[in-house]
């Protein structure tokens, strides 16, 4: 098993932030700590933020939004680095469709949890995630140091992203769903939930339950399921959907595996 909520790095105005290394391999190896990590967003990223930032090395970070996304809440990166960025340029104009589902659904448990559902099967097969997702991997085959990719949450894109990775790695599929719920206790959903179920009224004019932003903004097992199903509907495997989708071969796979794994 991983270690749980010491994986969690603290920052005052970045949520989510963590190392997701360090896990064993059916390998027999162990994937190394301080080369990957994830994250929420940084348009809210203090100094202090930045500076802790900057002693991590990152030498590529992935940011997974939509264009739109990234001009309504721009990042915030250290003053002169040379960290490498990789954003997708595919915009279709329009509002994430999570802020779209907020303003226009109702915001209940059942509701949320069917938004979920649908977004990890699109996930999957968008363009802008097909070139992301693709030239995240190449660059773990190239970078020297460590990676970040983030979105907005830190929690689906970078969710999914995270776990192809510990399935590319061969960590365990025990492993591989316990980091990726660990989301729900980074954030501290439950605590936070009232709080936000405020936000969504002020920004909606509509109640939301607690169950219903626990559904939304949380993470669950099923949804992971979710996409590796539309995953294997399509391609067979997850291995062929990295290999054909992505263009994770086999000489890239070695390449990633000597240098994530020691």
């Amino acid at each position: 098993m991983g270690r749980g909520m010491s994986r969690l790095l603290s920052f005052d105005a970045i949520d989510n932030f963590r190392d997701y290394g360090d896990y064993a391999t059916a390998a027999g190896r162990r994937v190394k700590p301080g080369r990957l990590y994830r994250s929420a967003h940084h348009a809210r990223a203090s100094d202090a933020d930045l500076a802790r930032l900057g002693t991590l090395g990152v030498c590529t970070l992935v940011d997974l939004r939509r264009p739109g996304e990234r001009r309504h809440q721009p990042s915030r990166r250290p003053v002169g680095s040379a960290c490498a960025v990789i954003e997708s340029d595919h915009d279709d104009g329009g509002e994430a469709p999570h802020i779209t589902f907020l303003k226009t659904s109702d915001l209940t448990e059942a509701s949320g949890r069917a938004f979920m559902h649908e977004a990890y099967r699109r996930l999957p097969h968008e363009a802008p995630h097909l070139d992301l997702f693709a030239r995240y991997f190449r660059a773990l085959g190239e970078a020297d140091g460590p990676v970040l990719i983030h979105c907005a949450a830190g929690k689906d894109r970078t969710g999914l992203l995270a776990a192809l990775t510990h399935h590319l790695l061969g960590v365990s599929r025990e492993d591989m769903i316990e980091d990726y719920l660990l989301t729900n206790r980074a954030v501290d959903l439950e605590r936070r939930a009232p709080d936000i179920a405020r936000q969504l009224h002020a920004m909606t004019g509509r109640k939301a339950s607690h169950g219903a932003v626990v559904a939304f903004l949380g993470v669950e097992a099923d949804f992971l399921d979710v996409a590796f199903r539309t995953i294997e509907a399509e391609h067979g495997s997850l291995d062929a959907y990295l290999e054909r989708a992505l263009g994770v071969h086999a000489a890239l796979r070695d390449r990633i595996g000597e240098r994530l794994a020691a």
